[in-house]
């Protein structure tokens, strides 16, 4: 869960716009997700997010009790695509529609190509690409009865820098950035407008586990500016491009690295 303070969201940018905005974030009960949730929540949007890991998502839950719309958690494993249809459809009810969905759920275990079978090819291709696709399929016509919307999909600095041990997650993260241009063309004339997100490397716990502070000290020298990437920052630039402040951003990849190379 985000540490970040009430005060601390009060100081940031606040956008009129999303106020009241129904919102979906995948993998949103840790990490990014959950800074995700709370950036959404305060800016007074009722959100709504999916997740595997119950007991963070109902701690983050408990958190924002005091937001202007409790947000709503669904337990949903991505991979299984007929409860993902199942569980939008009940928050596209729950919600009265859909105007934002922010697709940020992933996995980046580690793995050797000796290691890679068929079956871990297509498990790792379903939990960090296809359910992008089938959770913006599922809130596209909602989107279009409302008159627009804005789709953010989650890609990676990772594929970009080829770094080891990430075949698998590198190339369903390549990918969505071609997903995002093909959405975005084919929905443009919706008014709905599709545009991803490539993150650093954020610090949250999941980070942690693979890096050492000696390791962690080589990505910040990596960097342009000094300092460690948190969720709230995701967050900042994630509200923007789903605000109508961003209205005419569309088809595009926003990094937020540090300008680490």
């Amino acid at each position: 869960m985000n540490d970040t303070t009430v005060g601390e969201h009060d100081r940031r940018a606040q956008y009129p716009s999303l106020r009241g905005k129904r919102v979906i974030v995948t993998g949103g009960g840790s990490g990014i997700g959950a800074g995700l949730v709370e950036a959404f929540a305060r800016q007074g949007a009722r959100v709504a997010f999916v997740d595997v890991a119950e007991a963070d998502s109902m701690a983050l839950v408990a958190h924002l009790a005091d937001a202007d719309h409790v947000p709503i958690f669904r337990r949903l494993d991505l991979i299984d695509l007929t409860a993902l249809a199942t569980v939008f459809a009940d928050l596209l009810e729950a919600l009265g529609g859909v105007d934002v969905l922010v697709n940020n759920a992933a996995n980046d275990d580690r793995h050797a190509i000796a290691d890679v079978t068929p079956t871990y090819w297509d498990e790792r291709m379903n939990v960090n690409l296809r359910h992008q696709f089938f959770a913006a399929k599922a809130v596209i016509p909602k989107m279009r009865e409302s008159g627009g919307g804005s789709i953010v999909n989650f890609g990676s600095i990772s594929w970009h820098l080829g770094l080891e041990d990430l075949i698998l997650y590198q190339t369903a993260k390549a990918a969505i950035e071609g997903l995002t241009r093909s959405l975005a063309r084919d929905l443009g004339r919706d008014n709905i407008r599709v545009n991803a997100v490539i993150p650093g490397n954020v610090k949250t716990p999941r980070q942690e586990k693979w890096y050492t502070p000696e390791g962690e000290a080589e990505i910040v020298a990596a960097q342009c500016l000094d300092g460690r990437i948190e969720p709230a920052d995701i967050a900042a630039l994630v509200l923007f491009l789903a605000s109508d402040d961003a209205r005419m951003c569309t088809a595009h990849n926003y990094w937020m690295d540090a300008g680490w190379r």
